[in-house]
């Protein structure tokens, strides 16, 4: 069943291609049946993989590689399985309405659920092999969602950028996956995972974990690849709030935290992860203040909440991984949320610019309360979940020390900022002037983020139910052994919430001098960031390309054959070379005469072919070498190609014929310098092919397969000509696909002979 939840969204992705070729008003609510009955479906499973443990499928695929189609559902996978497809439900409703005028909607609907049956194989495959295929997918899916508006040179660069990046990670990735599968001596997680100690004594650990660590950070944008995820924000808004609040930039984080148990615990894990972790926290945060763009704004509080997360995975304590947990739910609650008010806001004024937004609360009643009640969240205020996460990041910072507790309120400073300016700013004060008349979203919109608020208001009035059916068995599967969480509203007035209220108090502060702040901050530029060392390094690509492209593609015929056959001589040379030296193989001279006339004929012939001075006479001289080489097959005893051979070279030379009585008379246009060098080319290549064959016919790398066909021409194929048994059974798969290539082919000269110009066709 949980192998069929993952494939029946591909499915669902096919049919919606099919059905659903324009937008349709009810499109939205259709869809979204399928994420909505997963929701229910992995709800279902909580009680009873926390009673029974895991619940798993297998299906052997290529045992022999290691690679098995496996799933398995603990508390971390369904906890990012609940997020995807809940959240997934509510913007693919969102979406409906968003992009109803859109006339690619049904391409956007199947990349969107391709999208989430990737994401959900990541979250629930149980073989690396697998889990990288679905993560890769992810890569894939995204970059279509992202340049959807490809008409857009901004969206087609973003969506490269993002591909490049994520994808660059995830190569780096599969070869962490696979040294940690040789250290682990399995590709399965489960079994991984209770191997930390012989995995970590490994000499293949320190390399397995750097090329892991690159696939995360680069998938959840840490630092130094943070760049591409606010370029990403060119997608269309319920892409952004998917993608990028609650999906696919947490793919990372989902990894550090599923392997935590077989990589983490050393000192490379805790300064490596925590460091990379608290570095992006601290400049996302940073940036964040200076946007003024809705979406780039939350784009680079995004960074910080994911930099936050990976620095608390990265410190790996009990209370360090209750509170990453606990953020990851939260900050998928209020920034989904977030998300779909910006878009509405888009949506409804036709700006996203915060500097133009004001007053709107009597417009948009409805989204006005709930980005309220989500930036209480995300600020940190009680009554909300928002409030209960900060608590437990801030007494880690205690734990710790105070340089660590520092960075956190820094983190914390900025929150609040973004959470007022998203959150109130658009709705407070006096109403602006906006490109369109502001009136309220339409039910599809508003009830994503109004049920986003309201669980966030939910879970932090009822945090034990929280804890106890959620975060306690994926504290469980991140720490490697089981974690009892309880999780309160309240626990006094204790150095967390006070320093709480602090940064709480300092971000309203922000908030109020926010337009002199940005400004001055904004001459404060410094070009030399990863960004321009990634458009450096890419136009560096591009003109080795370019370079490359008109050296080897230069439109003459003869410069591609010489390359090829140049390229040819010097690699194989150079092998054979180091193998064999320049001594050839002893071979008995076992020559009659009339073997040696017909070498003799067949070298005369080809450099008659070389020299003739004309046309005619050279295609009589290859002809005469074809028929030498056909005489030698049937003085071999094989007629059947001797004859095959005949007929090709009689074909050859009358085709030959009838095509050159056309050309112009022949005349010599090269150089005496270029014939000489395409003659020392020739040489070389004849000769390395002569070397090949002495060589081949001397070594016995493994037993001749002839004996074989011998013994079972006639018991297994019918068959007493073995070429022809070989064609037609043992190769048969083989001749099929010469036939076909042969076939398309001959249709093609076919459809371009009978090509006719009408009119007005040039």
């Amino acid at each position: 069943m949980i192998a069929l939840s993952v494939l029946s969204v591909f499915g669902a992705a096919l049919a919606v291609s099919l059905f659903f070729r324009r937008g349709h008003s009810l499109a939205g609510w259709l869809i979204a049946l399928l994420p909505f009955s997963l929701t229910v479906y992995y709800t279902s499973l909580l009680p009873r993989t926390a009673s029974d443990g895991p619940e798993s499928f297998a299906y052997d695929w290529a045992s022999e590689f290691g690679a098995r189609f496996s799933f398995r559902a603990d508390g971390l996978s369904l906890l990012f399985a609940l997020l995807i497809s809940g959240i997934g439900t509510l913007v693919v409703i969102y979406a409906g309405s968003y992009l109803k005028k859109n006339k690619n909607l049904g391409r956007f609907y199947a990349w969107l659920l391709i999208f989430m049956g990737a994401m959900l194989g990541v979250a629930l495959s149980d073989n690396l092999l697998l889990l990288f295929i679905f993560w890769e997918l992810t890569s894939f899916s995204s970059f279509i969602l992202i340049g959807f508006e490809h008409e857009k040179e901004t969206a087609r660069a973003s969506a490269l950028q993002a591909l490049l990046v994520t994808g660059g990670g995830g190569l780096a990735m599969l070869a962490g996956f696979l040294l940690l599968g040789q250290a682990g001596g399995t590709f399965e997680l489960s079994a991984l995972l209770s191997q930390g100690t012989e995995v970590q004594a490994s000499p293949l650990y320190l390399s397995a974990l750097i090329l892991i660590l690159l696939g995360a950070f680069t998938k959840s944008a840490q630092f130094p690849f943070h760049f591409w995820l606010p370029n990403a924000m060119e997608a269309p808004t319920p892409v952004s709030a998917y993608l990028h609040s609650a999906t696919m930039v947490k793919a990372g984080i989902y990894l550090l935290a599923r392997l935590n148990p077989v990589l983490g615990g050393s000192d490379v894990w805790m300064y490596a992860v925590g460091g990379i972790g608290m570095t992006t926290m601290l400049v996302g945060g940073y940036l964040s203040i200076l946007q003024t763009d809705l979406k780039r704004l939350l784009a680079y509080s995004t960074l910080s909440a994911l930099g936050t997360l990976t620095m608390l995975i990265g410190l790996g304590t009990p209370l360090a991984l209750k509170a990453a947990m606990v953020l990851l739910l939260a900050h998928a609650l209020y920034k989904g949320a977030m998300f779909l008010v910006a878009g509405i806001l888009d949506h409804e004024t036709g700006t996203r610019d915060v500097t133009k937004l004001g007053g709107l609360l009597r417009a948009m009643p409805v989204t006005g309360a709930a980005a309220g009640v989500t930036a209480l969240s995300m600020a940190g205020l009680p009554p909300l979940f928002g409030f209960i996460s900060k608590e437990l990041v801030y007494e880690v910072g205690l734990e710790f020390n105070w340089w660590l507790m520092a960075a956190i309120l820094w983190m914390g400073l900025f929150t609040v900022f973004v959470a007022w300016v998203v959150g109130a700013g658009p709705f407070l004060g006096k109403q602006t002037d906006t490109p369109k008349k502001p009136h309220e979203a339409p039910f599809s919109m508003w009830i994503g983020p109004v049920l986003l608020a309201g669980l966030s208001l939910l879970a932090g009035v009822f945090p034990g139910a929280v804890g106890s059916a959620l975060i306690s068995s994926a504290v469980s599967s991140v720490a490697g052994e089981a974690v009892k969480v309880k999780l309160a509203l309240w626990h006094g007035i204790n150095p967390a919430f006070l320093l709480s209220i602090g940064t709480v108090i300092a971000g309203i502060g922000l908030f109020a001098v926010r337009d002199p702040l940005r400004s001055a901050l904004s001459k404060i530029k410094w070009k030399w960031g990863p960004a321009y060392f990634y458009t450096r390094a890419l136009d560096g690509m591009n003109s080795l390309a370019l370079s490359q492209t008109r050296f080897f593609q230069s439109g003459y015929l003869r410069y591609y054959l010489l390359i090829i056959v140049s390229t040819v001589v010097a690699g194989a040379g150079y092998a054979l070379f180091r193998t064999n030296g320049l001594r050839l193989p002893a071979a008995t001279l076992d020559i009659r005469f009339y073997e040696l006339a017909l070498a003799l004929l067949i070298l005369g012939a080809a450099l008659a072919a070389v020299v003739s001075p004309s046309r005619l006479g050279a295609i009589a001289a290859l002809g005469a070498a074809g028929y030498g080489v056909a005489l030698i097959f049937l003085l071999f005893g094989a007629p059947d190609l001797a004859m095959t051979q005949f007929a090709i070279e009689s074909l050859t030379v009358i085709l030959f014929v009838l095509a050159f009585y056309h050309l112009p008379k022949f005349q010599k246009l090269s150089p005496k310098s270029s014939r000489l060098r395409d003659a020392v080319i020739a040489l070389l290549a004849g000769g390395l092919m002569t070397a090949l064959v002495l060589f081949a016919v001397s070594v016995e790398i493994s037993p001749s397969i002839s004996r074989y066909f011998v013994e079972n021409s006639v018991p297994l194929a019918h068959g007493r000509n073995i070429v022809n048994v070989i064609l037609v059974d043992f190769r048969g798969l083989d001749t099929m696909g010469e036939i076909t290539v042969l076939g398309v082919a001959g249709i093609g000269v076919y459809a371009l002979l009978k090509l006719r110009k009408g009119k007005g066709h040039e």
